[in-house]
C-alpha cells in the first residue's frame, strides 16, 4: 500500500489482516470468500465483502463503493421528471423456467392468469439471471449487481454487512414495503432484513407443508406456526397486507414464492392434474456427441446427481419428478390470480405495476441434464411478464436480453427514482413504449463450483442477442460458442469452427472485460456442508467415461523430438 493510502487508513501499515471470528457465520475471508485458514490478507477492495461494520465504513469512504455503506448513509437516488410515483407487486418463483406457461407455448400446462399478465401487459421473452441458483440470483434481484459484485456466490453465503437492498430507497421516497416469502440468502435465520416494513418468511428453503405442528413462520419478528400449503397460506398473507394498508402511501409488495422448487408438491387440488400428460416432447440426452463438440464433463454428467439417469439419486425417472413440477406450477398462477383480483377490488389495478419472473430456469433433460446452474438456455433463462395498463399498452412482447439486475432499477423508475450509478442494471420500465431504446450488447453468467455439487464446474458465460460464448475453469474441456438464432437448443458447438473464430474471440475478451470490474476474477473455495451429491448408478452406466470432443483428439504426436 502506498504511503498516501496508508495515511487515509489511520496508519503507516503495508497490509490489512482481520482475524477470524468464532461465529462461522461471521467469517472474514480473502476476498469474501471462505477458507479454513484463521487469518487472511485482504485487499482494500475485497475487504468491503464481510468486514466489520466500521472498518467496512472506512473502506467504503475511501473507494467510493456503495455496497458497505450504512443503511442512513444511501447514496442520492434524484427524482425521475415527470414520472409520478405507482404502486408496484413483485411476484418471484422459485425454479420456474421460462416456458412453462401457457403464454410461452407449452403444450399442456394451465396458466390462465400468467397468461393474462402477458395479453394484458408484455412478456419480456429473453429474461436471464446473474447465477442460476437460488440465493445469488435473489440477491442481484435486490442489489442490481452482478454475482461476483454483490458476493453472495452460493445459497449459503451470508449477505456482506451492509449491503445496499433496492426496496431501501423506496422507504426513504415514502413507499410502504412489504416482504412475504422465501428470502434464502444465507439460510441460518429468517429475521427481517433492510428495506421492508412488513415481513412474512421462514428459514432457508422452507416446507410446503409444515413439517410438524411446531414449525413456525417469522411474521414481523414473531413465530407464527405455518397452518397449510405454503404457496396458498403466503397469498393469504399477502392479500391481507393489501387489505389492510394504509391508502395514503404507495406501496411496493414483494410476493416470493418457495413454488415451484423440489421437492415439487402440488397443492392437493392439483396433485395429479397432468398424470396422463403426454411428455414426449422431454429431451433425452442422446444429441449428446463428442461430434457435435459437446463438453466431456456434460456427457459424463448424465448418469448422476444432476442427470437424467440418475435425478437427484433417484429411479422415480424424469416424467415423475416433471408431472409433479408441472402440477405446482398451478398453485403459483392460482396466487397470481387472486392477487390481481385484490389489486382489482381496490381500484387501483390499472395504475399498479405487476411485474412476475422466476428466480432461475431449470433443465428436464436438455444436455441430458436436470437441476440448474449451468450456463444453458433452459438453465438461465426465466419467464418475465409485466403489466401497468395505464402505462403501456398490452400484447407486444419485448426481444431485449433483460436480466434479474434490472429488476430494481424498473422498480425505482416507476418510484420516480433514478438508478442509482454503482447498479449494473438499467430499467426496462420504458421499452414497452420505445423499442429502439438504447440496451446492452452482453449480459453476463457465473457459476462458482459447489463442493457438495461437484459435477458442475466453475463457468462463465456471456449471452448477446444472438450468440452465447461459455467457458470453464479450472477443467481441461472444450469452450463453446452456439448462435442461438439458428440453433436455439445449443446442440451444435461452433467454437472450433474457423468460420466464428472472431465471435469467440471478441465475446472472449468482452466477458473478461467484465469480471475483471470489481474483482470478478477472484475464484472463491466453498466448504463442504457435508452429505454426498456424487454418486453415479452402474447399472445405468455410471462406471463407463464419455469420448472426448474431435478437436482434442489428435492421430499422431505433435512433437516427435520431445524428451
Amino acid at each position: 500500500m502506498s504511503g498516501g493510502a496508508a495515511e487515509r487508513w489511520g496508519g503507516g501499515f503495508e497490509t490489512i489482516f482481520v482475524r477470524r471470528r468464532s461465529d462461522p457465520r461471521n467469517s472474514i475471508t480473502m476476498a469474501g470468500f471462505p477458507t479454513s485458514r484463521p487469518s487472511e490478507l485482504l485487499n482494500m477492495r475485497t475487504a468491503l465483502s464481510q468486514a466489520r461494520p466500521f472498518l467496512a465504513a472506512l473502506l467504503c469512504a475511501a473507494l467510493g463503493g456503495p455496497i458497505a455503506q450504512a443503511a442512513d448513509q444511501l447514496p442520492p437516488t434524484p427524482q425521475r421528471d415527470g414520472v409520478e410515483p405507482r404502486n408496484v407487486v413483485f411476484i418471484l418463483t422459485d425454479d420456474h423456467r421460462f416456458d412453462a406457461m401457457g403464454c410461452a407455448g407449452h403444450p399442456f400446462l394451465e396458466t390462465p392468469h400468467l397468461d393474462s399478465i402477458a395479453a394484458n401487459g408484455t412478456h419480456l421473452k429473453n429474461a436471464f439471471v446473474t447465477t442460476s441458483l437460488c440465493s445469488p440470483s435473489r440477491a442481484s434481484i435486490l442489489t442490481g449487481l452482478y454475482t461476483h459484485k454483490h458476493r453472495v456466490i452460493d445459497n449459503n453465503r451470508v449477505v456482506p454487512d451492509g449491503t445496499l437492498f433496492f426496496p431501501q430507497y423506496l422507504q426513504r421516497a415514502g413507499y410502504d414495503t412489504a416482504f412475504v416469502g422465501k428470502w434464502h440468502m444465507g439460510g441460518h435465520h429468517d429475521d427481517p432484513r433492510p428495506g421492508f416494513d412488513h415481513w412474512v418468511s421462514f428459514r432457508g428453503q422452507g416446507n410446503y407443508l409444515p413439517p410438524g405442528p411446531k414449525y413456525t413462520l417469522n411474521v414481523n419478528g414473531e413465530r407464527v406456526k405455518q397452518k397449510g400449503y405454503i404457496t396458498d397460506e403466503l397469498t393469504d398473507y399477502a392479500v391481507d397486507w393489501l387489505k389492510e394498508r394504509d391508502d395514503d402511501k404507495p406501496f411496493f409488495l414483494y410476493l416470493s414464492h418457495k413454488a415451484v422448487h423440489s421437492n415439487f408438491t402440488p397443492a392437493k387440488r392439483h396433485q395429479g392434474r397432468y398424470a396422463d400428460a403426454d411428455l414426449s416432447f422431454l429431451p433425452t440426452g442422446k444429441e449428446l456427441s463428442a461430434d457435435k463438440n459437446t463438453p466431456r464433463w456434460v456427457r459424463d454428467q448424465k448418469n448422476s446427481w444432476h442427470g437424467i439417469d440418475f435425478s437427484y439419486h433417484s429411479d422415480k425417472g424424469l416424467d415423475y419428478l416433471y408431472r409433479r413440477y408441472c402440477e405446482s406450477v398451478l398453485a403459483v398462477d392460482d396466487s397470481v390470480g387472486r392477487v390481481l383480483q385484490q389489486l382489482k377490488d381496490m381500484g387501483i389495478h390499472d395504475d399498479t405495476l405487476v411485474i412476475y419472473m422466476g428466480d432461475n430456469g431449470f433443465m428436464w433433460g436438455e444436455h441430458g441434464l436436470i437441476d440448474k446452474r449451468v450456463s444453458y438456455e433452459a438453465s438461465i433463462r426465466v419467464p418475465m411478464l409485466m403489466q401497468c395498463p395505464n402505462l403501456f399498452e398490452g400484447g407486444k412482447p419485448i426481444e431485449n436480453v433483460i436480466g434479474n439486475i434490472d429488476v430494481g432499477p424498473t422498480v425505482l423508475h416507476a418510484a420516480g427514482l433514478q438508478t442509482p450509478d454503482y447498479m449494473d442494471g438499467q430499467s426496462f420500465l420504458d421499452l414497452p413504449n420505445d423499442r429502439d431504446a438504447d440496451w446492452r450488447k452482453y449480459f453476463l453468467y457465473v457459476y462458482y463450483w459447489e463442493k457438495n455439487f461437484p459435477q458442475t464446474p466453475t463457468q462463465f458465460a456471456l449471452r448477446g442477442d444472438r450468440f452465447k460464448y461459455i467457458t470453464y475453469y479450472g477443467l481441461w474441456d472444450t469452450d463453446e460458442l452456439y448462435d442461438l438464432q439458428t440453433d436455439p437448443d445449443e446442440l451444435n458447438n461452433l467454437i472450433h469452427d474457423p468460420d466464428y473464430q472472431s465471435v469467440a474471440k471478441e465475446m472472449e475478451n468482452q466477458l473478461y472485460e467484465m469480471l475483471g470490474d470489481e474483482g470478478g476474477m477472484d475464484i472463491p473455495m466453498n466448504q463442504p456442508r457435508g452429505g454426498s451429491n456424487n454418486k453415479r448408478w452402474v447399472e445405468q452406466g455410471g462406471s463407463a467415461a464419455a469420448d472426448f470432443p474431435k478437436a482434442f483428439v489428435v492421430e499422431e504426436p505433435l512433437n516427435r523430438n520431445a524428451n
